[in-house]
């Protein structure tokens, strides 16, 4: 049916993201993530740095409790200019 999601809530889900390696998008990151489900543990937050140091990838595992929260938060991820890449 439309509308429906083929995942099962709650459930843990990985909300990653994209831009320049500096402190402050490390805090928007999870900043980003944060406004819409609370704090998050330190362990949900990987981060990767590139190859060459001038990009990083941060990775925030939440506990997705509809597919009307994901979206929400894949829309202010992907609408923020400091973020080059939401996945």
């Amino acid at each position: 049916m439309p509308g429906e999601s083929a995942l099962q809530f709650p459930c843990a889900f990985p909300i990653k993201m994209m831009g320049r390696d500096t402190p402050e998008f490390r805090a928007l990151a999870r900043g980003l993530v944060e406004t819409h489900v609370g704090p998050v543990v330190d362990s949900a937050v990987q981060a990767a740095v590139s190859r060459n140091g001038r990009f990083v990838s941060i990775t925030v595992t939440i506990t997705a409790t509809s597919q009307q929260q994901l979206d929400d938060i894949y829309r202010d991820v992907s609408s923020h200019d400091d973020v080059l890449m939401a996945l």
